[in-house]
């Protein structure tokens, strides 16, 4: 039995980038200031991009999802890690720091169910400095911006980010 591939358009909603650029570019400061504090608190690249996939996951955004996939993959991550990465608790192949940091983002993506319980804030105080804490909380707080666009607006095409793009 052969599989057929067959695609479907999804339209893009709004342009947001053409609408409101000063909004538009703000998320984009965001962004390079959260990279920054990130860069400052040596937080590793290769936890960088499995935290925001986790995010964008969450969220439910096929754009960050595939940009970050390729991106982990760009700076040497496994595709072990990445197909078991919605389901880490279960598996073997995060550290504890990874762990601490994957249920902070998670706890911190979710507030509204889980408001950051105090035992989310201990583990990843355990593992990391108050500097590397912001330089998370950073990353949550610039990928949940860009998530939020993209899944409103549907402004992607499938394909469309090359790495380093």
């Amino acid at each position: 039995m052969s599989m057929t591939t067959e695609t479907i358009s999804i339209p893009v909603r709004l342009d947001f980038d053409d609408l409101a650029p000063k909004v538009a570019g703000a998320i984009g400061r965001l962004d390079g200031a959260a990279t920054q504090l990130l860069d400052e608190a040596d937080i590793d690249r290769r936890l960088r991009e499995l935290l925001r996939l986790r995010v964008s996951q969450i969220n439910g955004c096929a754009y960050c999802i595939d940009m970050h996939s390729k991106d982990a993959v760009a700076v040497g991550e496994t595709e072990e890690r990445l197909h078991g990465l919605v389901a880490w608790r279960e598996t073997p192949y995060f550290t504890a720091k990874e762990r601490a940091a994957l249920a902070f983002v998670e706890s911190v993506a979710t507030m509204s169910q889980t408001h950051v319980p105090d035992e989310d804030y201990a583990a990843v105080s355990k593992e990391f400095t108050p500097l590397e804490v912001s330089a998370l909380l950073s990353l949550v707080m610039a990928i949940s911006a860009w998530n939020t666009l993209g899944v409103a607006t549907r402004q992607w095409e499938p394909g469309s980010y090359q790495v380093g793009g």
